[in-house]
């Protein structure tokens, strides 16, 4: 957005104001030199990319995208922010996991930079009786508590309120969440929870603890089972709304229920899709809370959790990147509290470095890029205000169709929602397969030499319900496949890369081809003969041109050598004694998975 100086200097003046179908034009010679022959809005969408739930980012916004006025920070319908300051006071709220009884942790996370704490209680990690411990030396008027106990919410909850009486903290200082999420939990496990001791908590916490709130709305079942933004929004607005319902059933007010809420998101590496996420979601639940007469107390409370669909286990290390991408989206998009999942947090208990990084990643954005001091930064943006509006809309659509299923108990127990996600994780896995969503380190990029990165395990996770994916999971299982092969034979399968013609001509396609099969734990060689290569399958490389004069003679020299496959890196040809093409866009998955199972490696 341009906003012109009030001294009457414009550096634009002297140049004559361009259309968009001077864009348009300009596009369409671009892309007629690549051999696409396209026009006006055809070669607009040429350049668009297509999203989850039938968006689509375009190459260029303008003021002609109208989005319908955000309001104020603060305001209804709080896109804008919950709070009129935003963060500015002093930054989100930096609240990190914790699952293991060691108290020595916490108290270091709380020395160096963490607000609050992410307790995961009872077969999650932390016992009941463990709390008092766990807690100990903790000033729990200062440091908020959020509890996540699955069944066990009631006995956690009750015990944490016996801590704060027992140290003496005043009811109108507690902070924090109890956590009870009996739908959260059904959602994980598959287990139906009596509503009653959630209701009697939150009638509690109305009565006597105004700061602190009894129910948590978790979105993270739904994204960790493969839905898309759309989806995990609606989810929780059916999920807040069911909570709704039972609240104000028990006797509290809409707006006492209401306040009774914190909602749970995951944040991705998909920077404008988390922010635009965020700002959805409260203008999602403010249009809520209007409807059911408590406008209020319609700013939602947002806790945004860095992704654990997108941690990698290979190559550890650029989570830290996928993280702190996601940091930035949350802060930037309002969260009121950010979770950021240490790098090594799929390999089992993080150690004191990983932690160390995931509480420094808020700490930096915040101290040291002053991401905090503006309130909505993003605000105004044409492209986020338009993808705020276009999420919100798509977001609301799914809210009713669960709605239409009789509401989100039984959309879950009907197994309808879970073929909802099921089927947008199927899509998104397609494009995995085909590296057309990279996973750098995994899919792209990766590291046959480097040293697994070994943890304690971590508490088994709650199963039962809706499934948990991960990005990295097929490219880990074909990894899993290279590695029991060379623990069992002392060298990984191995495949010759047959270079055709001078480096300028085969480089390109030989480092694609050194890429792709590597993804799969396949070894490629590239020096001496095939003969002397180890290797049972050769991948050709090469120019167009070299492959029309050489390609069909190399592949028969091959066959004869004994290469039992050979493929070519390049465009589908009909060459001779070419058993396989590999090309970008291509299904790698099942082009490794097939070469491992002929090698061999089970």
């Amino acid at each position: 957005m341009t906003v012109l100086p009030n001294d009457g200097l414009s550096l634009a003046a002297e140049f004559t104001p361009a259309s968009h179908e001077e864009w348009q034009a300009l596009v369409e010679g671009v892309l007629r030199k690549s051999g696409k022959d396209v026009s006006g809005t055809a070669a607009e969408a040429a350049l668009s990319t297509p999203l989850e739930d039938g968006l689509t980012t375009r190459p260029l916004y303008t003021a002609r995208d109208e989005a319908p006025d955000p309001g104020f920070p603060g305001f209804a319908p709080f896109v804008r922010g919950s709070r009129p300051r935003g963060s500015t006071a002093g930054g989100w709220d930096v609240r990190q996991q914790h699952s293991a009884t060691d108290n020595g942790t916490v108290l270091a996370d709380l020395e160096n930079g963490v607000t609050s704490l992410w307790l995961l209680v009872g077969e999650r990690g932390i016992p009941v009786s463990s709390l008092g411990p766990v807690l100990d030396g903790v000033f729990l008027d200062l440091a908020p508590v959020a509890l996540d106990a699955g069944r066990e919410f009631e006995g956690a909850a009750r015990e944490l309120l016996r801590l704060y009486e027992e140290r003496g903290i005043a009811e109108d200082a507690v902070r924090g969440s109890l956590g009870a999420d009996p739908l959260g939990h059904e959602a994980r496990t598959g287990e139906a929870l009596d509503f009653a001791p959630a209701a009697a908590l939150a009638r509690l916490c109305a009565e006597r603890y105004p700061g602190l709130r009894a129910l948590t709305v978790d979105a993270l079942p739904y994204h960790e089972a493969g839905g898309s933004a759309a989806q995990e929004l609606g989810a929780s607005l059916a999920t807040g709304v069911a909570y709704l319902r039972e609240l104000t059933g028990a006797g509290l007010s809409a707006e006492r229920a209401c306040a009774q809420l914190e909602f749970r998101y995951a944040a991705t590496a998909d920077q404008f899709l988390t922010i635009a996420k965020l700002r959805a979601a409260r203008r999602l639940w403010a249009r809520v809370a209007e409807v059911c007469g408590a406008p209020g107390t319609a700013a939602q409370v947002q806790h945004a959790v860095t992704s654990p669909v997108m941690m990698s286990r290979r190559d550890p290390w650029v989570n830290m990147l996928r993280t702190t991408i996601a940091t930035l989206a949350a802060g930037v998009g309002g969260a009121d509290a950010v979770t950021v999942l240490p790098f090594d947090h799929a390999l089992g208990l993080p150690d004191a470095f990983a932690r160390r990084i995931a509480r420094n990643t808020s700490t930096v954005l915040v101290e040291e890029s002053h991401l905090a001091r503006v309130i909505d930064p993003a605000g105004g943006s044409w492209y986020v205000e338009r993808l705020t509006d276009e999420l919100a809309h798509a977001g609301w659509e799914f809210f009713q169709r669960i709605e239409g299923m009789g509401g989100q108990a039984a959309a879950l127990r009907s197994g309808r929602l879970a073929e909802d996600l099921a089927g947008t994780w199927q899509a998104r896995s397609a494009k995995l397969a085909q590296r057309r969503e990279p996973i750098t380190g995994v899919s792209e990029f990766p590291n046959l030499t480097e040293p697994p990165v070994r943890r304690e395990a971590a508490p088994e996770p709650p199963a039962g319900g809706l499934p948990r994916v991960r990005r990295d999971e097929a490219f880990e299982t074909l990894r899993a496949r290279s590695d029991a092969h060379l623990a069992a034979t002392g060298a990984r399968p191995r495949v010759y890369l047959a270079t055709i013609g001078p480096a300028a001509a085969h480089t390109a396609r030989s480092s694609f081809a050194a890429n792709l099969f590597q993804a799969g734990g396949i070894e490629p060689v590239t020096e001496g003969a095939f003969e002397d290569s180890g290797a049972t399958e050769a991948c050709l490389c090469s120019s167009d041109a070299l492959y029309e004069e050489r390609a069909e003679e190399t592949a028969r020299t091959l066959k004869a050598a004994g290469a039992r496959q050979v493929f070519l890196a390049g465009r589908p040809g009909q060459y001779d004694d070419v058993d396989t093409y590999v090309f970008t866009g291509c299904d790698a998955v099942a082009v490794l998975s097939a070469t491992l199972d002929r090698m061999g490696v089970s």
